[in-house]
């Protein structure tokens, strides 16, 4: 942990009371863990926190991405006016950034559920989602993308040797932080692209807003080998790792070999992301953007590796599946860190802010970060988060409606963690500081009343928050989409 700002700003900033910036990078990645940054899986990004402001207690809104966005992009949490999942029907970030005259770019790496079906293109000037919807196979690799990631592995050398004869590229590998990589499952490489072709078509004082999701570091994880080695995994073959791959979907006979290889593909493809970042802070600096522009970095949910018994991220409100990285580094700003708790509904007002616009009327809980981020004494209430549990925490289909399931409420502050069972009224609390991966239940009774009355307080204030109304049918969902949302594990 750093202290509180001191010294010198960055290089070349204008200290804190710098100025209004004139563009947003907001990197999303989709189930990173807070504690998956280090120097080893993901250098860019430690060095970006170290920089920057990095906000260690932060808290998504939701244990998945359906629930976590609306408070991300939306002005709203999930549910708060609708009983299904999608942005709210609010103004959206991009909507009200584009009125105040901003262009808006978004790049979402083929997640079905932040796609135009869910309202996510609604005030971007500019949105792909890379999602296919054709081709021979296409359907079938769309539905098995373990299957697909390692075929392009496998064909990657003849695919290389294939662009040497046809555009006179190099035949040497084309990996590594500042090289494109081999193989594109991820759509980590589309996303670059279109990100420098925005970053193109800018005129040299318009303002903007660029979002990009990544999808590398959600299962299945299938990371090139070079990211492998780079965080050390050594000595498994891809056999070993397909066998990893089959024990993932439902958590089921996995031994300690088998959690150990999923761990390292997990961390192999958080350094792919991280290596991705790094190209697309480059473009910044290439483009004269880097010192006029702020960067933040979230991840959407976390991820679970048995910490209470599954894999991936199933409904349970846990610090494995809410706790995320948080970083902004705003020129201008001096490096430290925050400890208060803070949820990732935070970020709309803090942009708005950091772009020199009003706080529009964002429904959030933590508000702007921008007295945060500029040092100043910052307090801030419990953060909230919801999850939908079916009659088994694997069922599948998993509850996206409010009548598909009993709904879970979360409170955190700074030391405790209160979860609340709608349905059940049943509820479980948590000493983290004795008990920081949430293992053993305790009574209300051993919390101080305070503390015990502010998280009840908050998860009540959720809960009448929470829509009443009737859902009505479902929109049909387009086929791709059907596919891709299949292939993440969501039928």
């Amino acid at each position: 942990m750093r202290p509180s700002p001191g010294g010198e700003p960055q290089e070349g900033a204008a200290g804190d009371g710098a100025g209004a910036v004139d563009g947003v990078v907001l990197i999303t990645v989709d189930s990173l863990r807070a504690d998956a940054i280090g120097e080893t899986t993901a250098p860019v990004l430690a060095e970006l926190g170290e920089r920057g402001v990095t906000f260690e207690n932060a808290f998504a809104r939701g244990n998945w991405t359906p629930f976590s966005f609306p408070s991300m992009l939306g002005s709203a949490p999930v549910f708060a006016d609708k009983p299904t999942v999608g942005l709210p029907e609010s103004p959206s970030l991009a909507e009200s950034l584009a009125a105040e005259g901003v262009r808006t770019a978004g790049f979402d790496a083929a997640n079905g559920f932040l796609t135009e079906f869910f309202g996510y293109d609604r005030g971007f000037d500019t949105f792909e989602t890379f999602i296919d919807d054709g081709g021979i196979g296409s359907e079938y690799l769309a539905a098995h993308p373990t299957v697909e990631g390692w075929l392009q592995l496998a064909t990657s050398p003849f695919r290389r040797f294939t662009r040497t004869v046809t555009e006179g590229r190099p035949t040497v590998a084309t990996e590594g932080p500042s090289r494109e990589p081999r193989v594109d499952i991820s759509h980590s490489r589309d996303i670059e692209r279109r990100s420098v072709k925005f970053l193109d078509s800018l005129a040299p004082d318009d303002r903007f807003f660029l979002w990009v999701h990544y999808m590398d570091t959600h299962t299945p994880y299938v990371p090139a080998p070079s990211h492998l080695k780079a965080v050390g995994a050594r000595g498994r073959g891809v056999l070993s790792r397909l066998k990893a791959h089959a024990h993932t979907g439902l958590g089921r006979s996995v031994d300690e070999q088998t959690l150990t290889a999923l761990r390292e593909l997990y961390q192999g493809t958080v350094h792919q992301v991280d290596a991705s970042i790094g190209r697309l802070l480059r473009a910044l600096e290439t483009r004269d953007r880097r010192g006029s522009t702020a960067v933040v970095v979230a991840g959407d949910h976390g991820e679970e590796f048995q910490e209470h018994g599954h894999l991936s991220h199933y409904p349970k409100l846990y610090d494995e599946l809410v706790r995320v990285p948080l970083v902004f580094d705003v020129p201008g700003q001096q490096a430290h860190d925050v400890e208060t708790p803070v949820g990732l509904d935070g970020i709309p007002a803090t942009v708005r802010e950091l772009m020199g616009l009003p706080v529009a009327p964002f429904d959030d809980e933590t508000g702007s970060l921008r007295g945060a981020l500029a040092g100043e004494p910052y307090e801030n209430g419990p953060v909230t988060a919801v999850a939908l549990r079916g009659e088994t925490v694997t069922q599948q289909p998993i509850p996206r409606r409010l009548d598909e399931g009993e709904l879970l409420i979360s409170a955190r502050d700074g030391r405790y963690t209160y979860v609340k069972h709608a349905d059940t009224e049943r509820t479980e609390w948590y000493d983290r500081s004795n008990d920081p991966s949430e293992q053993t239940p305790i009574g209300p009774g051993e919390i101080p009343p305070g503390p015990t009355e502010r998280l009840e307080r908050a998860v009540d204030r959720r809960l009448a928050g929470i829509t009443g109304a009737e859902a009505g049918p479902d929109a049909a969902t387009p086929d791709a989409l059907a596919v891709q949302l299949e292939a993440l594990g969501y039928r």
